[in-house]
């Protein structure tokens, strides 16, 4: 199959890349299961930008440095913020059903989280991506130069070097993308192929993350050349829903910047139903997440309770039940009244930082390969993703990256080796790959967690290596499956975090080391070259002009 651009990944940024390209250039979307399934969907909150002239880009731009930890990008955070309204602009053209205020400015309900000064998280109801993502879905199933690939993993990418050997002028062609219906390995040529592939959240046992979010775009951009960047940094959301039977539903920022309170739980005793976050933050429950998860986490350790209380049943039922229909609905369906009860939560990871080094164009260090999203590092997010810049990157990035595309000419094909199906299968090996994605996801939740030590990273990065072994035999001998290809990339992706976390002997943001409990004066990246026998770190990611 020929294309002039593929796009592997079907969320917010990846859609948006396609619709801007659509007009001028043949598009393939590649989906690893249905559209709608990856991480933008779930997202709750909102999208951050400038919409009020009582806001400033001044003032989102010092928000998220702050945030950041002294390790955002300043030029990147500048221009990601000042290119945000037009976005949502963009949003808005495409039908989009923002909650509406008549007496705001644009005409639309602003909301306020955690580490914002001012109101400007734009949103419908409480569940956003939902609704951008249907309302962009349907303009994709409509175009006919878009062709969606569902059901669809990509394998690989295919790339001058693995044709041709060293030596040669490095360019992505395209990619191997497996037919999960049928089993058919695609070979997939294309000009300009762009990863769009999400987070690595199921690398942790507990995640936020639908279970798409397996790391495999940093990956296999890794495994191209690629230069990766400050993944140490995971993002625990402060509060996830807390039942046995509610996988992986967040609690939105929103319930906190909309007057919610953390507390400790039960309802007997010197401590039962006290605030907690005043303790550790003057900005209490509105701190940075990174703050807020660790006061969650401490609390929780310290007392030995399974999780804490987040209470915003003081507001009126109507007032709950219009904001956070989603919130209220998914609460009442394991027997949580968020209009009179607390809702208990603990922290669960939720955003991957770091990721592909790019330039503001999207363009990766192999020419033809792009990233965008939260595959991505521009450098927005330094050391904690202030809440709700992400969809706001997804959109300006994406835009960004089309409109380069679109300046470029379409490279000629060449032939592309298929895929060598000789492989055999062995029913022994899946269970023991299943085996392998359990103790994965729970060394990495016991060791590379909220809190490290040096001791517990070296062993993770043991267990990780005896695991890299195991499935690189696995998938040398054996016809691929879809655990196996996610599990290799998790893998991939778990030993970068661990490469990563160790090489910073500080507490910055995200990343807090019982050993090396200060901060240094001077901020600076963790960069990792595949090419390299030991990997550099604290070298500024040079971007392309």
């Amino acid at each position: 199959m020929k294309f002039d651009v593929a796009i592997i990944g079907s969320g917010l940024a990846g859609l948006s890349v396609a619709l801007h390209l659509a007009e001028q250039r043949k598009v393939a979307v590649i989906s690893k299961r249905a559209l709608l399934d990856g991480a933008s969907n779930w997202a709750q909150g909102g999208i951050a930008a400038v919409l009020d002239s009582g806001d400033s880009y001044d003032e989102h731009i010092s928000d998220t440095l702050i945030a950041g930890s002294g390790l955002c990008d300043e030029a990147a955070t500048r221009y990601i913020v000042e290119h945000g309204r037009e976005a949502i602009e963009w949003l808005i053209e495409q039908g989009v059903p923002f909650t509406t205020d008549a007496s705001a400015e644009l005409g639309f309900h602003l909301t306020r989280e955690g580490g914002h000064s001012q109101r400007r998280i734009i949103h419908a109801a409480d569940a956003t991506g939902h609704a951008v993502q249907v309302t962009l879905e349907q303009k994709i199933r409509a175009h006919p130069n878009i062709t969606l690939l569902e059901d669809h993993y990509a394998i690989d990418l295919i790339t001058t070097k693995k044709i041709d050997g060293k030596g040669v002028s490095p360019q992505c062609l395209g990619l191997y993308a497996k037919n999960v219906k049928t089993g058919k390995v695609l070979t997939i040529s294309a000009g300009h192929t762009v990863m769009a592939t999400g987070g690595a959240g199921k690398v942790y046992l507990y995640t936020t993350n639908p279970d798409t979010a397996t790391g495999d775009g940093i990956a296999m951009a890794w495994r191209a050349g690629c230069r990766v960047a400050n993944m140490e940094f995971i993002q625990f959301h402060p509060t996830c829903l807390y039942h046995p039977y509610a996988k992986s539903f967040l609690i939105s920022e929103a319930i906190r910047g909309e007057g919610g309170l953390l507390k400790l739980p039960g309802t007997e005793g010197e401590d039962a139903g006290k605030r907690f976050m005043p303790d550790h933050d003057e900005r209490a429950e509105l701190a940075p997440r990174d703050i807020v998860a660790r006061a969650i986490d401490f609390e929780m350790k310290k007392r030995g309770l399974d999780h804490v209380d987040l209470d915003i049943s003081h507001k009126s039922p109507e007032f709950l039940k219009e904001h956070f229909p989603t919130i209220y609905a998914r609460c009442l369906e394991f027997g949580i009244d968020i209009t009179t009860q607390p809702i208990p939560v603990v922290p669960a990871v939720h955003f991957t930082c770091g990721g592909v080094v790019t330039d503001l164009s999207g363009r990766t260090d192999l020419p033809g390969l792009y990233a965008v999203g939260e595959t991505a590092y521009t450098g927005l997010h330094g050391a904690n993703r202030l809440a709700s810049n992400s969809l706001l990157e997804c959109v300006v990035i994406g835009r960004a990256t089309a409109k380069y595309i679109e300046q470029q000419p379409t490279p000629k094909g060449r032939p592309l080796p298929a895929w060598d199906e000789s492989r055999v299968i062995d029913a022994d090996e899946e269970v023991v790959i299943a085996h392998n994605w359990d103790e994965l996801r729970r060394f990495m939740w016991n060791y590379v967690g909220i809190v490290r030590t040096n001791k517990r990273l070296e062993r993770a990065q043991h267990r990780i290596r005896l695991l890299k072994e195991e499935i690189d035999e696995y998938y040398t001998h054996f016809r691929i499956s879809r655990d196996l290809l996610e599990l290799r990339n998790l893998v991939q992706v778990a030993a970068l975090i661990i490469e990563s976390a160790l090489s910073r002997r500080e507490s910055r943001g995200l990343h807090y080391s019982q050993d090396y409990p200060e901060t240094l004066a001077k901020a600076l990246p963790t960069v990792l070259t595949p090419d390299e026998p030991k990997p550099k770190y604290y070298n500024k990611p040079d971007r392309r002009a």
